[in-house]
């Protein structure tokens, strides 16, 4: 398994529970952006600068992922391509995309910018909050729990 991460919009707090997490497993895990990122030195963590764009950093992440790898990100586009090809998708704040609740998730996407194109005010996303990291950590927890590392 690896982990992708979409890294553009990835709070600092989720890429930090990420670097613990693809240590403590050693997983080779990769944050894609289209901006330069700093990553701790490590052999498991490295960061991929792509060319500015609309969706170009989703287009890689597709184009990289195989069967059984997770993904990191709100992006819940990305997250349905991704599930499509077999992987995992978990957003930020813990919540675990699955092919049985990515079409509903698709859906309300669709309905709720249909209605901000309309010129309705729908609000954003609350504020990331603690409990939020604590979900998202909790999650990437039980998905990696039988993902042996290379010492078990």
């Amino acid at each position: 398994m690896r982990i992708w991460v979409d890294a553009d919009a990835s709070p600092v707090a989720i890429k930090e529970i990420i670097f613990r997490a693809a240590e403590r497993k050693q997983l080779q895990t990769t944050l894609v952006a289209n901006q330069m990122l700093r990553v701790p030195a490590s052999r498991f963590i490295r960061a991929v600068q792509v060319p500015s764009g609309f969706d170009v950093a989703d287009g890689y992440i597709v184009e990289q992922v195989v069967a059984g790898d997770l993904v990191i990100t709100a992006d819940i586009p990305l997250a349905a391509a991704v599930i499509d090809k077999g992987a995992k998708a978990i957003n930020p704040r813990g919540e675990l995309y699955s092919a049985a609740n990515i079409r509903e998730s698709l859906s309300m996407r669709d309905f709720m910018e249909g209605l901000r194109s309309s010129g309705v005010q729908t609000g954003g996303p609350a504020a990331f909050s603690q409990a939020d990291k604590q979900a998202f950590a909790n999650q990437l927890d039980r998905l990696l729990v039988a993902v042996k590392s290379p010492q078990d």
